[in-house]
């Protein structure tokens, strides 16, 4: 049986390596691929870690927070075992893969985009002898400034050190659950600053009508509007459409949660929209996340039990990537 795991020396130090995360530095000294075919192979190399110092951090038997601190050695992993359980409450209430088409990690609190002169799409062959139509890439003049999500957790460790470590933790996916509602509501910002609005011709009494979705599809044209964005009074106004009542959309619902329009697209709900506004957008090529680093936090702080006034953030933000990919229907 292989003993590596139980032989590694842990500091706060391996928090602090440039462009690595703790487990990322623990797997390189600690690759999980060494115990393949042991009954530690579903193990990742934090993992490993937990069960050297027998710390269960879920289920009926889980310890509680003082676990950690029994020894310098395994106060380490406490850090490590917050930002996962903010990541994972991230997780749960994350919506943003189904609207963001690319994820960027940077360097800077700052990001200069890249942006095209010319996005208009080709609609016929080139003829010899005639010019082939450029396309421009420069960077954007406008830097995105990137911001933090997160909360502060105000709590002393004499106040912690005799609470269940799975309690503790749902506790702290209330953060992540939270900072996955604060970037959505900022995606949708982004969306929707600048988005050409439809005008819906026709009798209007501020009700939703199928003719409106399908001028609103034409509208995102050449591209494909794969999602559309709504508040919940919204979506309610949608799915209440006769021409909504479809039988496969209705399965798919009830098999993954997706709701899915007989358009094609995908419902997805932000409560930051008002009632009666919808915004439709192509995926592949709409929105771009950016983001700093990943969960930040003072692990000097944490590991010397100083949890009190200790911040618990993400820093993101968005970029519209190709504005005429994104457009807005307002009937109400």
């Amino acid at each position: 049986m292989i003993i590596l795991y139980k032989t590694i020396n842990l500091e706060k130090g391996m928090y602090q390596t440039y462009n690595k995360s703790f487990t990322e530095i623990l797997e390189d000294l600690d690759p999980t691929i060494n115990y393949k075919n042991t009954e530690l192979e579903k193990l990742d190399a934090y993992q490993r870690q937990l069960k050297r110092f027998d710390i269960k951090v879920n289920g009926k038997n889980s310890d509680q927070v003082e676990k950690f601190f029994m020894n310098s050695q395994s106060s380490v992993l406490f850090p490590e075992f917050m930002a996962r359980s903010v990541k994972k409450g991230i997780i749960d209430a994350w919506v943003l893969d189904n609207i963001i088409s690319v994820k960027t990690m940077s360097l800077n609190l700052d990001y200069r985009p890249i942006t095209l002169t010319n996005t208009i799409i080709p609609t016929a062959p080139i003829n010899e002898g005639n010019e082939i139509p450029s396309l421009d890439i420069r960077t954007e003049s406008n830097v995105v400034s990137l911001n933090k999500h997160g909360k502060v957790v105000t709590a002393s460790y004499e106040t912690l050190r005799f609470q269940n470590l799975e309690v503790f933790s749902v506790i702290l996916g209330k953060i992540g659950r939270d900072i996955a509602k604060e970037e959505l509501i900022e995606a949708t910002t982004v969306l929707d600053d600048g988005a050409d609005v439809i005008n819906v011709t026709g009798v209007s009494d501020d009700s939703l009508t199928y003719d409106y979705l399908l001028q609103l599809w034409e509208a995102v044209s050449p591209y494909e509007m794969n999602v559309m964005l709504a508040s919940s009074s919204t979506i309610h106004d949608i799915l209440s459409l006769d021409e909504m009542k479809d039988a496969t959309a209705g399965l798919d619902f009830h098999a993954s949660g997706r709701l899915v329009t007989p358009l094609g697209s995908l419902l997805v709900r932000s409560e930051s929209l008002p009632r009666g506004s919808i915004i439709g957008f192509d995926k592949k090529c709409a929105l771009q996340l950016i983001q700093y680093g990943d969960i930040n936090m003072d692990v000097n702080k944490i590991i010397d039990k100083q949890l009190d006034e200790c911040a618990l953030t993400i820093t993101a933000a968005f970029n519209k990537l190709f504005d005429e990919s994104v457009k807005k229907l307002v009937y109400a």
